[in-house]
Parts: C-alpha cells; sequence; structure tokens
C-alpha cells in the first residue's frame, strides 16, 4: 500500500502528531509507504514531496506547526490543477491520500473526490472547531487552554487597576474558541458570530457588576463577533487574495465603546496567531493520534469520499459531501442557558 499525506489551510498544534500517527500505523500495520506532500496542494500539482519513514517522525508528536509545511489555495484554482493532481496520484501509484485540513481543505478534497474520483480521506483538523460530523477538531483544545490561559492572566491585572479587559480570539464564523474559553475562564460576557449583540446591553453588564463593586470584567470576542447594526462603529475589513473579509479590529471597537459608554478604562488583547501556534495539549495528541490511525485504515477498507470523524466519542467514517462548505456552529440553545446564569 502507498499513501500520501498532506496539510492544508491554516496550521494548528496536533498537526505534526496526526501525520506521525499515520506513519506509524501505516509502517507497523500494513508495511506501507508513506509520502508527504510539500505545501498542501502545491507540492501535490508540482511532485514535492518527502519519504516518510519511522525516522522522519521521531520525537514530532509534542511539535507545533507541520514538518510538511502548509498553504492555502486549491487546484481548482489553476487551469490545469485537477489533471495535474490526477496524473500525480496515478504516476506515484498512490493507493490513497490523506488530507488533514478543515472546511477549506476538506471542501476540495469533496470536489476532488466527486470531480476526479481522488482515492481521498480527510482528517478534520482546525482551532475554530467548526468542522460538521465531529465532535472535535485536532487544535481546538490547545487553543481553547492558550486563550483561557491568557483570560487568566488578564483577569488579575484587570481587577488590580478596576479595569475592563477585551480578550479577541479566533472565529470567523463559529465562536466555540470564545464560548469555551469564555466559561472556562469566568468572562463577564462572550459574544460570538452566532448571535448579534447590542453594544448598550454589554455595557450596562459591565457597568453593573462594577456598581455592584466587581472591580474586574472580562469581554470575550471572537473575531466574527456582530453587532447589532447600526448600534456601534465597526472597523472596515480588507479582503484576501480569496474575497474573505480580513478579520480583526472588532475587539478594538469593542473596546472604545465600552469605555465611552461606561467610563470605566478598557484594554484590549489579541490573541491572534498565539492560539495557532506551540505544542499541543494532551488532549490534542491523543486525538491526533486516533485521527491519524482511523485515516489509515480507512484507506485500507477503501472508504473513500470519507472523513474520519469522532462522535460520541467513536470514530466513524462519514462522506465528505456532508461536511464540505457547511459550517458548524455554537448551540444557541446552550449558549442561552449558560447566558441566563452567568452573563446575565
Amino acid at each position: 500500500m502507498r499513501i500520501g499525506i498532506l496539510t492544508g489551510g491554516g496550521d494548528c498544534p496536533g498537526l505534526n502528531a496526526t501525520i506521525r500517527s499515520i506513519v506509524r500505523t501505516a509502517k507497523t500495520r500494513h508495511n506501507a509507504v508513506v509520502i508527504g506532500f510539500l505545501d498542501a496542494w502545491d507540492g501535490v500539482m508540482e511532485r514535492r514531496f518527502i519519504d516518510l519513514e519511522l525516522d522522519a517522525v521521531r520525537g514530532i508528536l509534542p511539535m507545533g506547526g507541520t514538518i510538511l509545511g502548509t498553504r492555502r489555495g486549491s487546484p481548482l484554482d489553476h487551469e490545469k490543477g485537477l489533471e495535474l493532481v490526477a496524473d500525480t496520484i496515478r504516476d506515484l501509484g498512490l493507493d490513497g491520500l490523506i488530507v488533514i485540513g478543515g472546511d477549506g481543505s476538506l471542501t476540495v478534497a469533496s470536489l476532488l473526490y466527486q470531480q476526479i474520483n481522488l482515492p481521498v480521506v480527510g482528517v478534520p483538523k482546525t482551532i475554530d472547531n467548526d468542522v460538521m460530523r465531529t465532535d472535535v477538531t485536532i487544535g481546538f483544545n490547545t487553543a481553547v487552554q492558550v486563550a483561557t490561559d491568557s483570560i487568566d492572566r488578564l483577569y488579575t491585572t484587570a481587577e488590580s487597576h478596576n479595569r475592563a479587559a477585551v480578550v479577541e480570539v479566533m472565529g470567523r464564523e463559529a465562536g466555540w474558541i470564545a464560548f469555551h474559553a469564555g466559561i472556562a475562564g469566568g468572562a463577564t460576557s462572550i459574544l460570538i458570530p452566532e448571535r448579534q449583540f447590542h453594544i448598550d446591553e454589554v455595557a450596562e453588564h459591565v457597568a453593573r457588576r462594577h456598581r455592584r463593586g466587581r472591580y474586574a470584567s472580562i469581554v470575550v470576542v471572537a473575531e466574527g463577533a456582530r453587532p447589532v447594526d447600526g448600534c456601534m462603529e465597526m472597523p472596515t475589513y480588507a479582503r484576501d487574495a480569496y474575497g474573505r473579509k480580513r478579520l480583526g479590529g472588532v475587539g478594538a471597537a469593542i473596546a472604545r465603546a465600552l469605555e465611552d459608554r461606561t467610563q470605566i478604562e478598557t484594554r484590549l488583547t489579541t490573541l491572534g496567531q498565539v492560539q495557532r501556534g506551540g505544542s499541543p495539549n494532551a488532549t490534542d495528541r491523543i486525538l491526533a493520534t486516533r485521527f491519524g490511525l482511523a485515516a489509515v485504515e480507512s484507506i485500507a477498507s477503501g472508504y473513500f469520499g470519507t472523513m474520519v470523524g469522532l462522535q460520541h466519542g467513536t470514530m466513524m467514517n462519514v462522506p465528505l459531501a456532508e461536511v464540505a462548505g457547511i459550517p458548524r456552529c455554537v448551540n444557541l440553545d446552550l449558549y442561552g442557558e449558560i447566558s441566563d446564569v452567568f452573563f446575565g
């Protein structure tokens, strides 16, 4: 058996742990040949790859980033992209390709399976945790821990100075990091893309806490959070090469608006790429190991056009077509239930 691997989209903690698991499982159980394509789909189209022997993955379990490199983009953006991918898979004699990626990479994998019958199996990774048909994605737990640790530290300094603090975390369409880190960090308010907020309500909540003698307030904001139209000034977002808004800046706008309305000194912390970097925590290392093993067995069993997903503790194969292009969002019923008690 011959297997290819690529990592696509944004990096996250746990990619190397997944690569290690794939190589060890493939070598130990199937005596397979494994190659790693460099720089995502570019490496497939340009035939840039490395042989992945056991020595190549020794010691990478705790390493952040990806030894294969990663980029955004798709063969569908190139005139002969599909032909190049199909030729590479055929000429290298690959029995299957494992794509470790988020919504964008898995959507591309699904389209290539449909259009050229690419023998592909997906592995869900993204700190945003917004991939359908899996309870959790690689990288999410570490990102939440990083954000929670930051909130804990900010709370002590905000309390010392009788300040409010706004913490902006990642989350374009889904507010999982903000939601989980906000709960774990005891946030005053959590603002997520799934539910619009009114800045006057947030300001009143912060002011009320301070009137009661609570001398610190932490507002956790996902980068894609959206206010009710017209209630506050918002930043103007530039767009990237793929037409997507370059998010970032909503936290600064909220901090200014809160200080104006409450007269409480308000500081902003934007965590940014810190959430992606560094060593994966224990939970992500275990999850990555399980996903890597399941992906190899899916190739061996011919479960192509699927993604391995964790559902209620069990690894499952789900059709990529049921995953592609559909973000998994925070359950608003759960959000509302917790908000009524802790953020109201």
